[in-house]
């Protein structure tokens, strides 16, 4: 038996009754297998030392920030959904600290101002996450997300952020990979699927993720103040320096806040 969810209500963005129903099983997922790999890299790409403050950004379940913390790192998590809120901080090691927040509404938390050595934002965590209906004041919600990860960021800070490569996208549906629709104009995809819940009870879900290119990518930090330093190609779990293609599913930007 399938059953359905619409995602989200006049006060809940789409992804929480998603994130609601799929709890823990999220961390079943192929895709979230490569966090200590991912960390490695992001420990080189971001500069981290032991004692950093890092803001993990969509942080879900808490993965990077739970690896992070083993590492030293002060990791704090924020994330829309408080069940995976309250799955990160159930099994969360010292230093790791999480707590719900809408990441539009970022740069409105005072005591986050310039207070993070390093932000990360990965598998579509907040950023990517926004239809267009998800903006406010007739600003886009991922313009919103990344306007509040530099004011988050300490002079010379730096960001590590996942997005989906359009690219890639496009030729996978145009390929019959992929059974999804790619609103051109939008840059928004759009998929039906079914996921499963801890004990494997099934619910079809609606999902939307916003596509880049290296180019939106650059000048959208642009826009916020942020200083690309590389945009590289990447996939769950491989976040080694390799050029974007349309070969691989997702860009990994690193970009910085200049220093005084």
């Amino acid at each position: 038996m399938t059953s359905n969810i619409t995602g989200g209500t006049d006060d809940e963005h789409w992804f929480e009754p998603v994130a609601e129903h799929l709890g823990g099983a999220y961390l079943r997922y192929s895709f979230t297998k490569g966090t200590v790999a991912e960390v490695d890299r992001l420990m080189e790409v971001l500069e981290l030392r032991e004692g950093d403050r890092v803001l993990d950004v969509g942080c879900g379940p808490g993965r990077h920030s739970h690896e992070l913390a083993r590492r030293g790192v002060m990791a704090h998590g924020v994330d829309i959904s408080q069940r995976f809120i309250d799955l990160a901080v159930e099994s969360a090691p010292a230093g790791a600290t999480f707590e719900r927040l809408d990441a539009r509404d970022l740069a409105s938390v005072e005591r986050f101002g310039g207070a993070f050595d390093a932000v990360i934002c990965l598998c579509q965590g907040a950023f990517g996450l926004m239809r267009p209906e998800d903006s406010r004041g007739g600003v886009d919600g991922d313009r919103l997300v990344l306007d509040g990860i530099a004011a988050a960021l300490a002079p010379g800070g730096r960001l590590a952020l996942s997005a989906f490569n359009s690219l890639f996208t496009a030729a996978a549906i145009a390929r019959g990979d992929y059974e999804a629709a790619l609103d051109v104009g939008s840059g928004i995809i759009h998929e039906r699927t079914e996921v499963r819940d801890e004990t494997g009870r099934v619910e079809a879900v609606d999902l939307w993720t916003g596509g880049y290119t290296p180019r939106e990518l650059r000048l959208l930090c642009e826009l916020v103040g942020l200083e690309v330093v590389t945009v590289d190609g990447a996939e769950p779990g491989d976040y080694s320096a390799k050029p974007p293609s349309v070969d691989l599913p997702e860009h990994l930007l690193i970009a910085r806040i200049a220093s005084l």
